[in-house]
């Protein structure tokens, strides 16, 4: 078995705590694990990405082009800057909710259409579930939450080869005890949103 998950986004969203209860959960669950982390400028919302590697054959953290078969986009620009780790085969689950860079948000530079950015992603695989789930964070308690959201809809989507109850059970060990239920009812309406 080997799957490989790219997930991307900007600094502040959770992506490599995702990564962690991503990987967490694989080794709790028998799976070698290699992950790779690259972020620039990441506090200042810069670009982050981790690849995890899950399987019996990992050596490399790194993936090369085209080998993903899961891209977890926590940002939609940031999902089609990074959508040649994947290929027709590969599932892509896209947050819809843009995170303006400051860029855009001073009037220097334009946000790409939402559209256009489905359309993009769409072009390259035939497997993208998109999701709110900032929107679906808000309504679980708080928009931080949104990347429970984002790992609970990793762990509903096909194929994914780490069970439900690992992945939530790993998210709850590395969050703060204050921020788990939270967390937990966020993970599980990311869960749902995929699943339904």
């Amino acid at each position: 078995m080997r799957y490989v998950i790219q997930i991307v986004g900007v600094g502040g969203q959770g992506v490599l705590l995702a990564s962690m209860v991503l990987g967490n959960a694989a080794m709790n669950s028998s799976h070698n694990v290699a992950m790779s982390e690259v972020h620039g400028m990441a506090q200042r919302g810069g670009s982050v990405i981790s690849t995890l590697r899950i399987g019996d054959d990992v050596i490399s953290p790194l993936a090369y082009e085209g080998e993903a078969d899961m891209i977890l986009g926590f940002e939609p620009a940031e999902t089609c800057r990074n959508i040649t780790s994947g290929n027709k085969r590969t599932v892509v689950v896209m947050n819809m909710d843009p995170l303006y860079p400051s860029t855009v948000t001073a009037g220097l530079a334009q946000y790409p259409e939402i559209s256009d950015i489905v359309a993009a992603v769409s072009k390259v695989t035939d497997k993208l579930i998109t999701i709110e789930a900032t929107s679906i964070a808000e309504k679980a308690g708080k928009a931080v939450a949104a990347n429970a959201v984002m790992i609970g809809a990793a762990a509903a989507a096909e194929g994914f080869p780490i069970s439900k109850d690992e992945v939530r059970r790993s998210l709850l060990d590395l969050v703060p005890e204050k921020f788990r239920e939270l967390n937990e009812k966020a993970f599980d309406m990311g869960y749902k949103a995929v699943k339904k």
